[in-house]
């Protein structure tokens, strides 16, 4: 494995916070959130506990992918703000501890960026992958006066940058080497936009789609080199800098240079089977070739922790204290914990276990209160994947108190970025501020306790215990673990009859060697 420099110690004890801007907090009434809405509720996150934010992409943008689609990688977009106004924001997070992470999209820009204009226009650019002539399968239409066709990453709208192929081919004359002209452009590129933010007080870059760099590359081995390329002049240059990985695979990513990785939706050789069959209870986000499962935090009882266990065993073998795997509640591309038939009593024992859990946790806004993921919305810059997976419903505004238009934007309904929640009932910050049993209460204070409590950060030992419902487990040797996120009452024997006390609990009990939870229970427990 490849030596870094260690990761920043700050990073082993990060709980992440991830802000859609778009849908956060509107400070000048057009209806779509901003870097001084989020600089007005930062003591919210200070309050909860987070202390390092993720935004989604913020650059000039035509916005056809939300933002995933990036014209200008130095200047952010004007809806949200200015430069000036997001150095305000480092700052004003920064005095309350809290450190920024922007994304960076590294694999793709807009066709609007100047770089895609020019090369449409000039065969002599190779910033883009193009062929001389025809359109292969996969390929667009050139839309300059340059012949041929380019190779889009993901939408039409997204041309891949050329950082090379692996593998060549006499037939595919457009298959660059990694070291051609283009390829080593981007690389730097690449450093030069990192190096501008990171000069401005950025923490570092959640990388999007870090996985797709290097083309036809099997092992994404040439892709790796890129980015152990990248980290070593990270460690040099800015030491206290972090990347983490949209990859969904850490036992790679990590020893090719990532400080983290996410298990995600999709990604590895399982194709997101971890995290899937935690949370996804097939509705929300769903895409037609997953094959149906059963999730372990669903009502039924159907479900195991075992894929999740199996599967982050692996990575943290492989990885070994050379970085770390970050858990979601959810994000802008996948379903909300609360969705479907997914109800508002089974979150606390999902946070119980997301935030004991040797994990790297990171929340996505609004789940803290348990917001909803949002059925029948229209398709929004590009937010539409397939007939079940409309990302919109993920997208919704910021709900934070009973005013009109739950407190997100004082502008007229109709202009909001996205439909609130049409619920009655829909959760609000101010309410469960005002509830000391809410789950944002909960959540509150299981972040204290994970701070406060280093066996149940993220480099503590686990020892599983029952592998089913309950799942039961031990944390550090000092702090015993039991979620029952089914409805049923569930039991199993237990060796561990010297409880201390009890951290935090719902519905756990122990008498004469059994551990018996009943249903949506969770507790914490030290023992003695």
């Amino acid at each position: 494995m490849t030596s870094f420099r260690p990761a920043p110690t700050w990073l082993a004890d990060a709980v992440f916070y991830q802000i859609y801007p778009q849908s956060f907090a509107d400070s000048d009434r057009d209806g779509i959130g901003d870097f001084a809405g989020i600089i007005d509720h930062l003591d919210h996150l200070s309050w909860l506990g987070v202390d390092t934010v993720w935004l989604n992409p913020c650059f000039v943008s035509p916005f056809r992918d939300a933002g995933y689609d990036v014209a200008d990688y130095l200047n952010v977009a004007p809806r949200y703000g200015s430069n000036d106004d997001l150095a305000a924001l480092v700052d004003e997070a920064g005095r309350r501890g809290i450190r920024v992470l922007l994304d960076l999209v590294a694999g793709h820009t807009s066709v609007d960026h100047p770089w895609f204009r020019a090369s449409a226009n000039d065969p002599e650019d190779h910033r883009y992958i193009w062929t001389t002539e025809g359109r292969p399968d996969g390929f667009v239409p050139s839309p300059g006066t340059r012949p041929g066709a380019y190779l889009p990453n993901f939408f039409d709208s997204q041309p891949a940058l050329n950082f090379g192929y692996a593998r060549g081919n006499p037939a595919e004359p457009w298959r660059l080497p990694v070291g051609a002209e283009g390829p080593r452009a981007n690389r730097h590129a690449l450093r030069t936009i990192m190096d501008h933010w990171l000069g401005l007080g950025l923490s570092g870059f959640r990388v999007d789609m870090a996985a797709s760099l290097v083309k036809d590359d099997p092992g994404r081995i040439e892709t790796a080199r890129v980015w152990t390329e990248l980290r070593r002049w990270l460690d040099s240059a800015h030491p206290d800098a972090v990347l983490l990985a949209e990859w969904g695979e850490p036992e790679v990513s990590i020893p090719a240079g990532f400080h983290a990785d996410f298990f995600l939706h999709f990604g590895g050789p399982t194709d997101g089977l971890a995290l899937r069959s935690l949370w996804n209870n097939s509705e929300g986000t769903v895409h037609e070739d997953w094959d149906p499962l059963d999730c372990f935090f669903d009502a039924n009882g159907g479900g195991s922790p075992g894929p999740f266990v199996e599967a982050w065993r692996q990575a943290r073998t492989v990885v070994d204290g050379t970085g770390f795997i970050a858990l979601p509640t959810a994000n802008h591309d996948f379903s909300r914990l609360n969705c479907g038939p997914r109800t508002a009593e089974q979150l606390p024992a999902a946070f119980a276990f997301q935030l004991t859990w040797p994990t790297l946790p990171a929340i996505y806004y609004g789940d803290e209160i348990g917001m909803r993921y949002v059925t029948g919305l229209p398709d929004k810059e590009g937010s539409v994947l397939g007939p079940r997976y409309n990302r919109a419903g993920s997208r919704t505004p910021m709900q934070w108190d009973d005013t009109p238009n739950a407190g997100f934007s004082t502008a007229p309904a109709d202009r909001l970025y996205l439909p609130l929640d049409p619920s009655p009932d829909r959760p609000t910050v101010a309410a469960q501020r005002a509830d000391e049993t809410s789950l944002l209460h909960l959540v509150h204070r299981l972040i204290a306790l994970r701070r406060r409590t280093p066996e149940l950060g993220s480099s503590g030992s686990v020892e599983v215990l029952h592998m089913g419902y309950p799942f039961v487990y031990v944390r550090g040797g000092r702090y015993l673990v039991v979620v029952n996120p089914q409805r049923h009452e569930a039991s199993c024997p237990t060796t561990h009859a010297n409880v201390r006390s009890a951290l935090e609990t719902r519905g756990v009990e122990f008498a004469n060697g059994t551990i018996t939870a009943r249903g949506f229970a969770y507790g914490i427990f030290a023992l003695g």
